[in-house]
C-alpha cells in the first residue's frame, strides 16, 4: 500500500510542478494554500447548503478551483499541461452572480446567521485572502490574469449567495453598530 506521507517537505520545502525545491513560505505555496483552504471551505458551506440551486453553483465553483490551484502548482517558467482558468470560467461566474441578484445592499451586513449563511460568508473572507497572496505571487512571477479575474469574482459570488440564502431563510440581516 502507497504511504500518504513521503517525508520530503520535513525541512520546509517543497516542490512545485516541473520546478525546484522552495520554501513552502514562497508566495506559490501560500497562494496554492489558500485556494486548497478556500475549496474545503465550501465544501464545509456545501454541507450546511439545502439549496439546490446553491449547491450546482459551489459545485461549480469547486471543479474551478482545482483548475486554478492546477495553475498555481506549476513552477514559473515551466509549461506542463494543466488546465487554465479562461474568460469563460469569470463569465459563468458573473451570470450566477447575476442570477442570484441579491439587490441593493446599502449597508454593511454582520457575517452570521445560520451555519449555511456564515460558512459562505467565511469562505468569502478566504476567498479575499487567496486572492490577495494570488496577487503577490503575480509581483514575482507570471500569473494567468483570468485566474485572478475569478478569484476576484468568486467572493463577491459568495456574498450574493449568502444574501440569497439568509433571505431564503427569512432572516434579517444584522449590521453592525459602531461605537463613538
Amino acid at each position: 500500500m502507497a504511504k500518504v506521507y513521503t517525508r520530503t517537505g520535513d525541512t520546509g520545502q517543497a516542490t512545485p510542478m516541473g520546478g525546484v525545491r522552495a520554501s513552502k513560505a514562497h508566495p506559490r505555496f501560500e497562494a496554492m494554500g489558500d485556494v486548497d483552504e478556500l475549496n474545503a471551505a465550501i465544501g464545509v458551506a456545501m454541507a450546511a447548503q439545502s439549496d439546490s440551486k446553491v449547491l450546482d453553483v459551489l459545485r461549480m465553483v469547486q471543479n474551478t478551483l482545482f483548475t486554478v490551484g492546477a495553475e498555481l502548482s506549476v513552477a514559473a517558467g515551466k509549461r506542463p499541461a494543466v488546465p487554465k482558468v479562461s474568460d469563460h470560467d469569470v463569465m459563468m461566474l458573473e451570470a450566477a452572480i447575476d442570477a442570484v441578484d441579491p439587490g441593493e445592499i446599502k449597508e454593511f451586513i454582520l457575517p452570521r446567521g445560520s451555519a449555511a449563511v456564515a460558512s459562505l460568508h467565511l469562505a468569502r473572507a478566504v476567498a479575499r485572502r487567496a486572492e490577495r497572496h494570488t496577487w503577490a505571487l503575480s509581483k514575482k512571477e507570471k500569473v494567468n490574469p483570468e485566474a485572478l479575474r475569478y478569484l476576484n469574482r468568486l467572493s463577491s459570488l459568495l456574498f450574493a449567495l449568502a444574501v440569497r440564502v439568509q433571505r431564503a431563510e427569512g432572516s434579517a440581516q444584522e449590521h453592525p453598530t459602531y461605537r463613538r
